[in-house]
């Protein structure tokens, strides 16, 4: 586990260097490149990202005779290409949005076609012929339903509690015991997201500058805590400090190659714990993954297009049923210079998990799980390196 080791120690010196450029007070700028590790780890001292791209090179030819498995070394190839692409960025010389994408976030995603935006629009509409709501245009109907379903704000906090209790339960009852663990749901508002898994305060930060349904919070309570994020970090923290997991497994690196599967392990949270199983969550899903899907078209409109926010803003809410504040709002970061590509990494990460997770037989579940949870990903080492 040595290049893990030594992955990390560089990480963290990159990160370092990261930090010591002054970019403000803002809430992502204080995330640094690495927002959270779950194990110390001693940076390697680097004075400049000359000598952090010279690290990360030296460190790439001793893979081949190094590294554990071919996973490992698959796995590590990918992520030390992505540093080089995230210390280019950070040097502030010329890479383009498509090779931000390509090399930092391994991900082939420019545009989601729009063929498969209309696949879930029609899914949309499917469901709500089922559920009764008809005789207005699409965007009427679907607006009575979110309304119908949407939670005061002055209750979010009480459902989406709730929500984490059942996600808890039927996590510890499927998956992993995670009756001992817990993320406290706390209302904040002016940030950029709109939640996030304060893993070392075990919060789960609920910006209620946005509306929610309940069936959003039900995603919510799964993405940030069970199984989502908590239970990942958990378990890495778990397996890293009992040697069964590489010191690179303690870092989230943010828009880097580990950045889709951290997103897709979250989005299908639902699925893991069977909790779609209404025609109510079955139109949830599929808007999520529209408004995900938009997201991304957004990043490229703005930073491969060149087109404004003010530009792309009204386009994206017509699209995604949503009003355009709502949808500034979840917009806001893509101006951010380390967070511009990391919007793909729930789309196609989300896609990335669903597309190998729908063909695992139940009985092999608990096998998937320990290949999905206790190794470092990419979506093309989770396609290539499970035996379905």
């Amino acid at each position: 586990m040595l290049l893990g080791h030594e992955l990390a120690a560089i990480t963290a010196g990159v990160d370092r260097l990261y930090r010591t450029t002054p970019r403000g007070d803002g809430f992502l700028n204080k995330e640094g490149l690495i927002p959270v590790a779950v194990a110390n780890v001693e940076p390697l001292s680097l004075r400049s990202y000359a000598e952090a791209a010279q690290a990360l090179h030296d460190l790439a030819l001793r893979l081949p005779g190094e590294a554990e498995s071919e996973l490992r070394r698959a796995y590590l190839a990918e992520m030390i290409d992505s540093l080089l692409a995230l210390v280019t960025t950070f040097e502030e010389k010329e890479i383009s949005f498509a090779e931000r994408l390509r090399r930092q976030l391994r991900v082939d995603t420019q545009m989601v076609p729009q063929s498969v935006l209309d696949g879930y629009v029609r899914t949309i509409r499917e469901k709500l012929d089922e559920l009764g709501y008809v005789g207005s245009s699409l965007a009427e109907d679907l607006g009575r339903w979110e309304e119908d379903n949407r939670v005061s704000p002055d209750g979010v906090l009480q459902v989406l509690r709730g929500y984490g209790e059942e996600a808890r339960s039927r996590t510890s009852a499927l998956m992993y015991d995670m009756q001992q663990e817990w993320l406290e749901p706390v209302a904040v508002q002016s940030v950029p997201f709109s939640a996030y898994c304060d893993y070392p305060a075990r919060r789960l930060l609920l910006n209620l500058d946005f509306p929610y349904t309940r069936y959003a919070l039900k995603h919510l309570a799964c993405h940030e805590a069970f199984p989502g994020h908590l239970v990942h970090l958990a378990l890495r923290q778990r397996y890293v400090a009992e040697g069964r997991m590489p010191l690179d497994g303690a870092q989230v690196v943010t828009s880097s190659a580990s950045s889709a599967l951290f997103e897709g392990i979250a989005d299908n949270g639902l699925f893991f714990l069977n909790w779609v199983d209404t025609p109510d969550d079955e139109l949830a899903v599929t808007l999520q993954r529209l408004r995900s899907a938009l997201r991304c078209n957004a990043a490229w409109m703005l930073h491969h297009m060149n087109k404004t926010l003010d530009e792309i803003v009204p386009v994206i809410a017509e699209a995604g049923f949503q009003t355009e504040a709502t949808v500034r709002g979840r917009l806001s970061f893509l101006n951010h210079g380390l967070r511009a590509p990391f919007v793909y990494a729930y789309w196609c990460g989300e896609t990335a998990v669903y597309d190998v997770w729908k063909s695992v037989e139940r009985e092999r579940r608990p096998e998937f799980w320990h290949y999905l949870y206790a190794n470092m990903h990419t979506p093309e080492t989770l396609r290539t390196f499970w035996k379905s």
